[in-house]
């Protein structure tokens, strides 16, 4: 597309943006290993697993699939420090960078080796292991400067070889300590020494055999540079034949052992076959760094082949997947969440809607009322006694047999008409007479 200034604009899509940085990562780095400290564990039932690696500045995400971590002699927990061999890439669907980790195990136990392999590396890689730098050993040597402990067991070998083959051979021994953090400082001073003076026609550094980390003070990259630099032919003699060292790498011939070093330097009939193994060595060295042009020249197109490799899309689908199963868990977890929030609100309400709980208002309401009635019944009988006994006493006052008890008397016919006056009555009829005392009878005359 042509902008207005008439330059084109490259415009990429999200998803082709996130393709060609993934595809960056992966062919820029390839396979690597680092050091962390496992966080945020997690093993879904798919079998793959989920983690972030971290030190005390930062932190990467990191994913080992099923097939990968099958193989795995330790399985991660929060907190353990592993290292691990993985490929650098990008997540496309969230555009996350992360590590697809093929190989872990116990920090422990190979931090030292993956220092020993970097430092191999990096060294490499500047040259200092370059079979056209080595220089071979003299024809003629007369005089044989050997870097050892004065009193260990390698420079005793050397010196017994050395008498028994060539006893008119002059050695001078440069003491240094050859294990421990001191060796590293002694064996770069020795060698300075040696190199100052210009005394010797070659120069053996040597040791006994040990573990590797006994053997570490021989992989020092300064020592190496000055085994770089050194004008004088090095042998190095360090271990026995299966002990590998920086120091064998960069010196101008490998021994496999301290005898073998006296061998070489020492003169006899077996002076020819000293240089052969030296040209076979250098041969070898020449095949090997061949050889691993061609392994990198392997990986790197193995790698592009994973790159367009199913398995990496079906890697991408399972975390997907799992991403997503765990999405779909917490939304329906959240639901369910909402549901039962949702049944406990309506709960509270039924229950305040309950008739039990009317009934029980109004069961209180007709007590209230029964004791409200009761309370009015007894105050109205008890006024309709003061009215009744108000009456009473008032009748009483015009009752007619006060009347009579006064000495007056009551006169009724015989229907029980009160007498008023005598012309209510004949002759001779008979009537009733109420005194105070009693009744009797009278006839009218």
């Amino acid at each position: 597309m042509a902008s207005a200034t008439g330059t084109n604009k490259a415009i990429f899509s999200v998803s082709r943006l996130n393709t060609e940085v993934r595809q960056l990562l992966e062919q820029g780095f390839g396979q690597i290993w680092l050091v962390g400290e496992i966080s945020n564990f997690a093993a879904p039932a798919s079998g793959h697993w989920y983690f972030t690696l971290k030190d005390e500045r930062a932190q990467v995400k990191a994913a080992m699939f099923r097939g990968a971590n099958q193989r795995a002699r330790i399985r991660p927990q929060n907190g353990m420090q592993v290292m691990v061999r993985a490929k650098i890439t990008l997540y496309e669907p969230r555009g996350d960078y992360q590590l697809i980790a093929e190989h872990i195990e116990d920090a422990g136990a190979g931090l030292l080796q993956q220092q020993f392999e970097q430092l191999k590396a990096d060294l490499a890689a500047r040259g200092l292991f370059a079979p056209e730098h080595k220089q071979p050993l003299p024809e003629k040597v007369n005089r044989v400067g050997i870097i050892t402990s004065p009193t260990g067991a390698a420079v005793r070998d050397i010196l017994a070889v050395l008498k028994r083959r060539d006893p008119s051979l002059e050695v001078i021994i440069y003491p240094s300590s050859v294990q421990g953090q001191a060796a590293m400082q002694e064996l770069q001073s020795m060698l300075r020494t040696a190199v100052q003076r210009n005394e010797v026609d070659v120069l053996i550094v040597s040791r006994g055999g040990g573990s590797l980390e006994d053997l570490w003070c021989f992989n020092d990259p300064t020592l190496a540079q000055l085994i770089y630099d050194c004008p004088i032919p090095v042998i190095s003699a360090v271990g026995h034949e299966v002990d590998f060292t920086i120091a064998d790498f960069v010196a101008d011939v490998r021994a496999p052992t301290p005898s073998a070093a006296a061998e070489m330097v020492s003169r006899d009939q077996a002076h020819q076959l000293v240089r052969a193994q030296q040209l076979e060595q250098r041969a070898t060295r020449t095949l090997t760094i061949l050889l691993q042009r061609l392994q990198q020249q392997s990986i790197h197109q193995q790698q592009r082949l994973q790159h367009q490799h199913p398995q990496r899309r079906l890697q991408d689908y399972a975390q997907r997947v799992d991403e997503l199963s765990d999405r779909q868990l917490r939304a329906v977890q959240g639901r369910l969440q909402q549901a039962n929030t949702r049944l406990d609100h309506l709960q509270q309400r039924l229950e305040q809607q309950h008739p039990a709980r009317a009934l029980k208002q109004h069961q209180q309401t007709l007590t209230d009322l029964r004791q409200r009635q009761g309370e009015a019944i007894r105050r109205l009988l008890k006024q309709q006694q003061q009215k009744l006994s108000q009456s009473a006493h008032a009748l009483q006052l015009i009752s007619p047999l006060n009347t009579v008890a006064r000495g007056y008397a009551l006169v009724q016919t015989e229907q029980g008409e009160l007498v008023r006056s005598e012309t209510q009555l004949k002759t001779g009829e008979t009537f009733a007479v109420k005194v105070a005392a009693g009744e009797f009878k009278a006839q009218k005359l």
